[in-house]
C-alpha cells in the first residue's frame, strides 16, 4: 500500500501536462471571449468534482472501479459502462502520444520519420502500462521530483524575462467578465482530471483522506492563468493565435545564458517527454486493467497466459493510435482534441454519477 502523497502526484501530473496539448489551444482561442471566467469557474467545478471523487472512493479501499462496478450492476449495464471509461482513458493516452509526435517532428527533428518516432514511444508505453499499479505510481513519484524543479524553473524565467509585455495581458483581463461557453469550461477543468485516476489506483491505497486539499483550487488557478497567460505576453493579443502549440513556441523564444542548455526548448521538450509518456502510461494501465476485468478469461496470477493476455487488449490499442497518427493531421487532432476534452467533462460526471450509486448501495446493504 502507499501514501497519500502519491494522489497529489495523480493531480500533479495532470496539472503539468495541460500545458502541452490542447488546454492553451482553447483558452487562446477563447481569450476575448470568456477564457478567464471559464477558469474561474473550472476551479471551482474542478475542485467540487475532485473532492465528491474522492470522497466517494475514499470509502472503498483497496478496490478498484471494476470491481465496484461489477459488484453493484449487472453485468448487461456494467460492461457497457466500464467500456465507455476504458475508451475515455485509452484515448487520453493516445491523443498525448500522436500530439508529441507532432511536437517532436516540428520543433525538434522535422526528418525522422512520424512513424517510427510513434512506434518508439508506443513501445515505450506498452511495455510500462503492464507494470504493477505500485510500481507505476514509484515511477510517477521519481518522474515528479525530477521535473517539477526544471518546470518552476522554466516558468519563472518566462516571467522574469524583460521581452514579456505586461500590457498584452492587461488587454486580456479587461475581458474578465465576458461570460464563458461550455467548451472553455471544459478545457480549463481538465486541469483538475488527475483524480479520475484513483479508478484504479485506489487498489494501492489502504486509506485515503487527503489532507491540505485547500491547496488544490490556489494550484489550480496559479496553472490555468500562467497557461493562458505567459504565451500571450511572448506573443501578443493577435500574434499568439498563430502558434500551433502556444508553449513551446514560448519556450523557444526564451534563453538561459548561464545554464547547462542555453535553449529553454530543449529542456523544456525532454521534461515535456518524459512527463507526457508517464501521463500515457497512466492511462493505458487503467484503460488495460479495466478491459481485463471483463473481456477476457481470468488466469494464475503471473502465469505466461496472463501476460499474454494483456497484448491482446493492447494490441488494437496500438494499431488504433497508429492509425491517428496517419490519419489526423494537426488541424483534425485540433477538432479531436477539443471533440475529448468536452466529452472527458461529461464521462467525470457520469464516472461520480456511478461512483454515487455504488457508495448508496453498499451503504443500503450494510
Amino acid at each position: 500500500m502507499v501514501k497519500e502523497k502519491y494522489f497529489y502526484y495523480l493531480y500533479l501530473i495532470n496539472a503539468l501536462i495541460n500545458i502541452i496539448n490542447f488546454v492553451p489551444r482553447v483558452l487562446i482561442e477563447h481569450r476575448f471571449e470568456g477564457a478567464l471566467m471559464s477558469i474561474l469557474i473550472s476551479v471551482a467545478i474542478g475542485t467540487t468534482l475532485l473532492v465528491t471523487f474522492t470522497k466517494l472512493i475514499g470509502h472503498f479501499p483497496g478496490e478498484g472501479l471494476p470491481e465496484l462496478v461489477h459488484g453493484c450492476f449487472p453485468r448487461m449495464l456494467g460492461i457497457p459502462l466500464l467500456t465507455v471509461f476504458a475508451l475515455l482513458w485509452y484515448e487520453s493516452g493516445a491523443i498525448t502520444l500522436v500530439s508529441f509526435v507532432d511536437i517532436t517532428l516540428r520543433y525538434i527533428s522535422p526528418d525522422v520519420s512520424p512513424l517510427i518516432a510513434l512506434i518508439v514511444f508506443l513501445l515505450l508505453v506498452t511495455l510500462s502500462s503492464r507494470l504493477r499499479t505500485e510500481s507505476i505510481l514509484y515511477a510517477l513519484e521519481t518522474t515528479i521530483i525530477l521535473n517539477v524543479p526544471l518546470v518552476a524553473y522554466m516558468l519563472i524565467k518566462s516571467l522574469v524575462n524583460p521581452h514579456f509585455s505586461w500590457d498584452a495581458v492587461m488587454q486580456v483581463i479587461t475581458h474578465l467578465w465576458t461570460a464563458p461557453n461550455y467548451s472553455s469550461i471544459a478545457g480549463a477543468t481538465f486541469i483538475f482530471t488527475g483524480y479520475v485516476n484513483l479508478a484504479i489506483f485506489n487498489r494501492a491505497f489502504q486509506s485515503l483522506k487527503p489532507r491540505q486539499l485547500w491547496m488544490i483550487p490556489i494550484s489550480g488557478l496559479l496553472i490555468l492563468l500562467i497557461t493562458l497567460l505567459v504565451p500571450i505576453g511572448y506573443h501578443g493579443t493577435i500574434g499568439v493565435e498563430d502558434q500551433v502549440f502556444t508553449w513551446f513556441s514560448t519556450a523557444d523564444s526564451i534563453r538561459s545564458e548561464f545554464f547547462l542548455v542555453e535553449r529553454v526548448l530543449f529542456i523544456f521538450y525532454f521534461t515535456y517527454l518524459s512527463l507526457s509518456l508517464v501521463t500515457a502510461v497512466i492511462h493505458w494501465h487503467i484503460a488495460l486493467e479495466i478491459v481485463k476485468t471483463f473481456a477476457l478469461k481470468k488466469k494464475t496470477k503471473g502465469s505466461k497466459a496472463a501476460s499474454n493476455q494483456d497484448w491482446w487488449i493492447l494490441a488494437p490499442m496500438v494499431i488504433a493510435t497508429i492509425g491517428m497518427g496517419y490519419f489526423f493531421d494537426q488541424e483534425r487532432l485540433g477538432i479531436f482534441g477539443q471533440w475529448f476534452l468536452n466529452v472527458r467533462l461529461i464521462g467525470e460526471m457520469l464516472l461520480i454519477a456511478t461512483m454515487l450509486v455504488v457508495y448508496l448501495r453498499r451503504k443500503k446493504r450494510a
